[in-house]
């Protein structure tokens, strides 16, 4: 099955969201059926705050080191491109599918002296239009999920937004459509009737069950940077807790360990 056939599955595409190499072997053994990047986990994990912040050679190098030991299909995060202009963000894509990447994020939103906000949404649709042509000028294959930050950013239509740019960038070659922050079950279902990309959301504290989304037309549900967060959070714990107690024993807690 093709990663583009995995969006149109019985049930809705659980993408493992990894950021090494580590990660994403554990996620291939948990019997996940493919892998994204989270561009917030690699940046933390590289030092650096969330929005392109670290170069795209950085993000290549933990893009090959994944690919190393992982065969699964491979979504990349590449935030807004890391170029200015169509050209640049289509080399960068280009170099991607070489190391065997299948798909990307690319969202319409650009970070700017520390604030995000969202991109025209033309001026976003030509800016796809001309990357998609690039690619397949090139014979480059690659499934480009566009990120909308409409729901993220709170805009104040945020529903009538989202359906405007998803016939936008439908019309410029996306091959689907991802929305973080929407949980509202009514307003997933209007999106997925009045669409026709396979529509992605992500992991957030209210996001319905998954037997719901699936109903609700879901096609692929994201994990962002919250497994990272939690690893971080238990790592930690762990080691205040060998300052604490001055002594390794809190980390043998779990029986099952092996070390």
């Amino acid at each position: 099955m093709t990663f583009a056939e995995l969006h149109h599955q019985d049930t809705p595409l659980l993408i493992a969201n990894v950021w090494d190499a580590t990660s994403a072997l554990a996620a291939q053994q948990a019997g996940y059926q493919a892998l994204g990047t989270s561009s917030a986990a690699i940046a933390a994990m590289l030092g650096y705050e969330d929005g392109e912040a670290m170069s795209f050679d950085e993000l290549l190098y933990i893009v090959t080191r994944i690919r190393s030991v992982s065969n699964l299909p491979l979504s990349v995060d590449v935030e807004a491109g890391f170029g200015s202009s169509a050209y640049e963000i289509a080399e960068h894509l280009k170099r991607l599918v070489q190391t065997g990447v299948v798909g990307i994020n690319l969202e319409d939103s650009s970070v700017v002296n520390g604030v995000r906000r969202l991109d025209d949404a033309l001026t976003f649709s030509g800016v796809l239009k001309e990357i998609r042509t690039r690619l397949n000028a090139g014979n480059h294959h690659l499934f480009l999920n566009i990120r909308t930050d409409t729901y993220l950013l709170n805009h104040e239509q945020a529903l009538q937004e989202t359906l405007l740019r998803g016939r936008l960038y439908e019309a410029a070659g996306a091959d689907g459509l991802f929305v973080p922050c929407l949980t509202s079950e009514q307003e997933i279902e209007i999106i997925s009737e009045e669409l026709n990309l396979p529509l992605n959301v992500m992991c957030m504290p209210d996001l319905p069950m998954f037997g719901r989304l699936k109903t609700a037309g879901v096609s692929r549900i994201s994990m962002g940077n919250v497994v990272h967060s939690a690893m971080q959070l238990k790592l930690k714990n762990v080691l205040q807790l060998i300052q604490s107690q001055q002594s390794f024993a809190g980390v043998f807690v779990d029986e099952s360990a092996r070390y």
